[in-house]
């Protein structure tokens, strides 16, 4: 991989699920790259394919058709066996911490597992030190390593599945909804944890969310789904001051003001304006270097 390649490289990814009532097709021929130590968010409505992508490009539910390259390796053509070696390199942080997390397995021994099952040559005083050095760099006291996961608050949760994921150094982390599930004051913590990860670590980020606003601020890239497709694709700037899709627009004008007269001023507009129409998207077009908006279908 030379140093212009993207680390993870999608092209055509299609995900569908065979149902009673017929084939959903909830991921429809979307392509992006990510470059390492970069992150590319990922924001679209509930429904829009966001984790279905997440859980697609980490093969946690393979792609129906479509590549992923990561570290120019077609992750859909290895063995079991090799993709489960290709997971210290590729993590993901849950939505939901306390789902993700086990509660007859205490925060120590969770967050330990990794070495268990990647690095067995570890003794078992070696991977309580890694596990207080993880403890501690993601903000919890060591001593909390006896603690079930019921007996911490829903940041230190997600700190304990932060520390989990980042324990054998990987290079990609999709992170799914992260702070969706925590109150206000805990998301910007978080927030600031994954980007120090990410300074530090050189960690290269699938960030999926539905808030517009932490999108800016943490992400380099951001690609906007709608309906399993991608619409625009753009650097963070372009795309939010120079929006072109009308759904990347809709997306941006529901985002609330922290004005009370320019909220009421939006409202208003929003009610008066007449609904537009978007159309179905169709293929992505390069309208500018690195910005990219899709055609309306048949066109």
């Amino acid at each position: 991989m030379t140093a212009d390649t993207p680390l993870l490289i999608v092209r055509d990814l299609a995900v569908a699920f065979d149902t009673d009532g017929g084939t959903i097709h909830a991921v429809n021929g979307v392509s992006y790259g990510l470059r390492e130590g970069k992150t590319l968010g990922l924001v679209g409505e509930s429904g829009s394919g966001k984790s279905t992508i997440g859980r697609a490009v980490t093969m946690l539910n393979p792609p129906t058709s479509g590549t992923v390259a990561f570290e120019s390796t077609d992750l859909g053509t290895l063995p079991a066996r090799e993709m489960r070696r290709m997971r210290r390199r590729i993590q993901v942080i849950f939505q939901d911490p306390y789902a993700a997390l086990n509660p007859r397995m205490s925060a120590g021994a969770y967050v330990a597992e990794p070495f268990r099952l990647h690095r067995p040559e570890m003794g078992a005083p070696e991977r309580r030190d890694a596990v207080a050095g993880l403890f501690q760099r993601v903000g919890l006291d060591p001593r909390f390593a006896g603690r079930y996961p019921h007996q911490f608050s829903g940041g230190q949760r997600q700190q304990l599945c932060i520390a989990r994921a980042i324990a054998l150094k990987p290079s990609f982390i999709v992170a799914d909804e992260p702070i969706a599930a925590l109150d206000v004051s805990i998301q910007a913590q978080v927030v600031n944890l994954l980007q120090d990860l990410q300074a530090e670590l050189g960690l290269s980020t699938l960030f999926i969310s539905h808030d517009l606003r932490m999108v800016r601020y943490l992400c380099h890239r951001v690609a906007v789904l709608r309906r399993g497709r991608l619409v625009e694709l753009a650097d963070s700037d372009t795309l939010y001051e120079d929006p072109r899709h009308p759904y990347t627009r809709a997306l941006l004008g529901a985002v609330p003001v922290p004005d009370p007269a320019a909220e009421r001023a939006r409202l208003r507009a929003m009610r008066e304006a007449p609904a537009a129409a978007i159309p179905e998207a169709g293929p992505l077009e390069e309208i500018a270097p690195g910005h990219w908006v899709a055609r309306a279908a048949g066109a």
